[in-house]
């Protein structure tokens, strides 16, 4: 596992289908998604499962309405592309708040 930089400043690409997807399915806005990788308090890590012609990462993080997401995007043309985004589960929610708690100490 290697540390991501992210572009600065952190522009977002959107396909169509994605987008409509992450905000019927999983009732996300793109505002929601792009907010997530403005907080302080966010991990990401490699999708090695997923990453084949391209690498993908995974971020989980919390927004203002204390809303926890967990997306999968990669990086293109120096844009964040967001793959899919969805509500943290039970597991990842309490990880997220452990790993919270340690990095502050």
């Amino acid at each position: 596992m290697h540390i991501i930089e992210l572009p600065d400043p952190t522009l977002f690409e959107w396909d169509k289908g994605n987008r409509e997807k992450i905000r019927l399915k999983h009732r996300i806005s793109t505002e929601e998604c792009e907010e997530v990788f403005q907080t302080d308090d966010i991990f990401i890590q490699e999708d090695e499962l997923h990453s084949g012609s391209e690498e993908r990462y995974i971020l989980i993080g919390r927004i203002k309405k204390l809303r926890s997401l967990f997306i999968v995007f990669t990086i293109r043309n120096n844009c964040v592309c967001v793959i899919s985004a969805r509500n943290m589960h039970k597991k990842e929610i309490l990880y997220y708040e452990k790993e919270t708690r340690l990095a502050k100490i």
